[in-house]
């Protein structure tokens, strides 16, 4: 492969699907009609699937040795030998300024998210993913900030409920992965990833268990609190519920019943239920708001201007 094409997949535009949490506040703050607002969030997105693409290959540089001797992971660019790291730490260097300068073009506080974020994932990169739940509670970190990300780009408050219910819904693909991880290499998963000898599938279990009852419970009083219903204008999130529970027990079978989970992205891309339940909780979250015609700002409130 030419060199464009190595440093391309390893940027890994797959697992760039997890950005279009960005376009969550858009959602939610029944912004998805704005214009202007769908133009700077999709200036973020792009800017952070650049940016998180930079992160991996600075990942994959510090992990070469062990990606080696994965039997996936060998296949990629860097592992292969089909990309020097030399020409991968360069590319980083030179992209990830301009996809932090793409946030900043957006407005002050999505550059300074943007920051964070690769702060954040550098110090995953190079330290936290060595230490046993911290390890997940980072990737999980980068999962919020991207929220905030959105939110920023098109000046609305965050929800503490967005926020929450986005911590434990990517603890649970986190530790859903690890699980996966450990029960597909068997005995090599410590040599491909030292962090999994801390973990056995037993433990995983009980943590996804306790994850999985936290996440439905947190969207579900979501839904129904006074706050929400006052904001949105109605009480029909509720019939989001359903879609939310079968979602996550979908995606447990797949991982329990298919040896899924080691990839999420790849999951969400190829399971056509997934899919089709995604796409129809974004059909009905629009419907509810449309009928409810409430006020803007849904559990995403406007900034109050000052003065």
């Amino acid at each position: 492969m030419n060199t464009f094409s190595a440093l391309l997949r390893t940027m890994r535009p797959k697992q760039w699907t997890k950005n279009l949490l960005l376009f969550a506040a858009l959602l939610f703050a029944k912004e998805f009609m704005n214009t202007e607002a769908i133009g700077s969030v999709l200036v973020a997105f792009v800017s952070f699937c650049v940016l998180s693409g930079t992160v991996y290959m600075v990942n994959d540089v510090a992990d070469l040795e062990q990606d080696r001797r994965h039997p996936k992971k060998r296949h990629r660019p860097l592992a292969s030998g089909a990309l020097s790291p030399t020409t991968a730490i360069v590319a980083a260097g030179l992209l990830a300024p301009i996809a932090v300068a793409g946030c900043f073009f957006v407005n002050t506080g999505t550059g300074l998210v943007a920051v964070g974020y690769l702060g954040l994932t550098l110090s995953y990169h190079f330290l936290l993913k060595h230490v046993v739940i911290l390890d997940a509670l980072t990737v999980a970190g980068g999962f919020v900030l991207r929220a905030v990300a959105g939110a920023e780009a098109i000046k609305v408050e965050i929800s503490p409920w967005l926020l929450m219910c986005t911590l434990l819904l990517a603890l649970f693909l986190s530790f859903t992965k690890r699980r996966q991880e450990i029960v597909s290499l068997d005995e090599n998963a410590a040599t491909t990833r030292r962090i999994l000898s801390e973990y056995t599938p037993e433990m995983l279990d009980q943590m996804i268990a306790i994850v999985t009852a936290s996440t439905l419970m947190s969207y579900c009083l979501y839904t129904i609190s006074e706050r929400t219903v006052g904001e949105v204008g109605s009480r029909d999130l509720i019939f989001t519920i359903p879609l939310v529970i079968y979602g996550i027990f979908r995606y447990m079978y797949l991982v329990h019943r298919h040896g899924e989970g080691e990839a999420p992205d790849r999951v969400l891309l190829t399971d056509i239920p997934l899919l089709c339940t995604v796409a129809l909780y974004v059909v009905v979250v629009a419907l509810v708001f449309a009928m409810a015609g409430g006020a803007l700002g849904g559990p995403l409130l406007p900034e109050t201007p000052s003065g």
